[in-house]
């Protein structure tokens, strides 16, 4: 352990074979506490040849077949061990993420403690599945059956690792999958804990990897790997694009969640005080650094001012500090370039004619001046065409928008090269449904945000990217559909001596 300041520098290896091992070249990173802009931890670097070797390591145990044929009884127990470890771990959890992403302590925990119910809803998905029985003409009985896919590659990004990392990581287990993951280099450290946590589960070893390493590096060479079946990745939407890309060199699957620009609706029946109040837990939470963060609101300008008083309130009582601490509300956002970068999303807001209604620069945390912070900021005199309305800022940015008619209000929101999340601000049931059939988002919350369950399906469309993570969409995307089907009549096909009536 090396003495940083009044902390030591963890320092940890990959996670390869069930044994923690350094990169072959001895390549290493440092990960930083976004909260001071100082360093906790040193973590092994992989290069092409390592994720060769995890993806190897995979595909032995996957031939192995001790977990792929393991019974799904005794495979979901497993999975159930595992989420019970998980549970018991969760205040180390809690800690090192709230350290490491620099995320709230209490979102942290409101979070992180519903990561064990992803193991436990694909473990009873897995023993709830059931074959299907095909209704073919003739004398024949045919039923379907699944089977794993093989190595699953999963890229985690640096907001939620343990969360985004388990939406995958659960079902591709569930399935019978073998698995090499790789979390942000930014945030690591939880994701390398968790692969600690599924080795004490008895999860086999070469069943679950755990790599680290740049995205541009590490994480391309897994999605081009000709041994790795499905990739999932959660980030950037030119990054997704290019993961996809290589994944369809060797026709490997992709589910891929990408960038987003939630439009919040805001109709005037709605009460102004649950409406502001709900809007910044869309835009704030995280700082902002969610894809589905709501973060472009359309509000009907009979309350559009009322909604920007209430709104301007919130983020000006919102507390910005050490996110260890249990008072603060706002953290850092994960670097200084995130930082620079959203600063001078503002600049181009106002240089495009919005003006700043709260907020708008970098903030100064006493006893923090080395973190990353950045005030909670609300935009308004913007226009849906403004670049401030339609590209993704990823951090506590706001953009208020009026309209007049619930048209013009769904055509901006369906008006976007993102189509992620949206929600709907509203007291009238006719007018929700209605508005939410003509929302082309992949989700739409009515009356809150953020919301996700194992059981729903999540994702989106456009250049928010493709596939659904939760649910049996998810659970049945980790493995193959087989048709089996069986001649049942009480003599056999002569097809050249007459029966050739039907073919197909």
């Amino acid at each position: 352990m090396t003495q940083v300041g009044d902390r030591k520098l963890l320092r940890r290896g990959m996670l390869i074979g069930g044994r923690e091992v350094p990169a072959r070249g001895g390549g290493t990173l440092r990960v930083l506490n976004p909260a001071t802009g100082r360093p906790i931890a040193e973590v092994a670097s992989a290069e092409r040849e390592d994720v060769d070797d995890a993806v190897r390591t995979a595909q032995d145990a996957f031939d192995g077949g001790e977990w792929r044929a393991m019974p799904p009884a005794q495979r979901a127990r497993v999975l159930n061990r595992f989420a019970d470890g998980i549970e018991r771990r969760l205040e180390d959890l809690y800690a090192l993420e709230s350290l490491n992403n620099g995320r709230p302590i209490r979102e942290t925990r409101a979070q992180v403690s519903r990561v064990p119910e992803w193991y436990r809803y694909n473990a009873a998905l897995l023993l709830a599945d059931r074959s299907d029985v095909i209704p073919l003409g003739g004398p024949y009985h045919s039923y379907t059956t699944r089977f794993p896919l093989g190595v699953v590659a999963i890229l985690s990004s640096f907001n939620h690792p343990l969360m985004i990392g388990s939406k995958s990581l659960a079902p591709a287990l569930a399935a019978g999958d073998s698995v090499v993951l790789k979390p942000s280099e930014q945030t690591p450290l939880t994701t390398l804990l968790l692969g600690d946590i599924a080795n004490e589960a008895g999860i086999p070893p070469g069943v679950l990897n755990v790599i680290v390493g740049i995205g541009a590096v590490a994480g391309a060479a897994m999605a081009e790997h000709p041994a790795v079946k499905k990739v999932t990745f959660t980030g950037g939407t030119e990054a997704g694009r290019a993961v996809a890309t290589a994944a369809a060199g060797h026709f490997a699957r992709v589910t891929v969640e990408l960038g987003g620009k939630s439009p919040v609706l805001v109709f005037p029946d709605a009460p102004m005080g649950d409406a502001t109040r709900g809007a910044a837990f869309a835009g704030f939470v995280a700082a902002g650094q969610t894809c589905i963060a709501g973060t472009r609101f359309l509000v009907h300008r009979q309350v559009h001012d009322e909604f920007v008083r209430g709104l301007v309130e919130q983020a000006g009582a919102l507390r910005i500090g050490d996110p260890t601490s249990p008072e603060t509300d706002l953290g850092p956002v994960i670097s200084g370039r995130a930082r620079d970068r959203i600063v001078d999303y503002v600049r181009l807001g106002l240089q495009e004619g919005a003006t700043v209604a709260a907020g708008g620069g970098e903030a100064t945390v006493t006893g923090l001046e080395g973190g990353f912070f950045v005030e909670p900021t609300v935009l308004v005199g913007v226009t849906n065409q403004m670049r401030v309305a339609r590209e993704e800022i990823f951090g506590p940015v706001l953009v208020v928008i009026p309209f007049d008619t619930e048209d013009e209000a769904v055509a901006m929101a369906n008006d976007s090269p993102y189509g992620l999340g949206s929600a709907i601000w509203t007291r009238d049931v006719a007018r929700a449904h209605r508005v939410a059939g003509r929302l082309t988002h992949g989700m739409v919350w009515v009356n809150d945000h953020h919301r996700l369950d194992p059981a729903s399906p999540w994702g989106g469309v456009r250049d928010s990217g493709t596939g659904r993570e939760g649910g049996w969409e998810s659970f049945h995307d980790f493995s193959e559909v087989r048709a089996v089907t069986v001649r049942i009549a009480e003599r056999g096909v002569d097809w050249y001596g007459g029966d050739n009536e039907r073919l197909n």
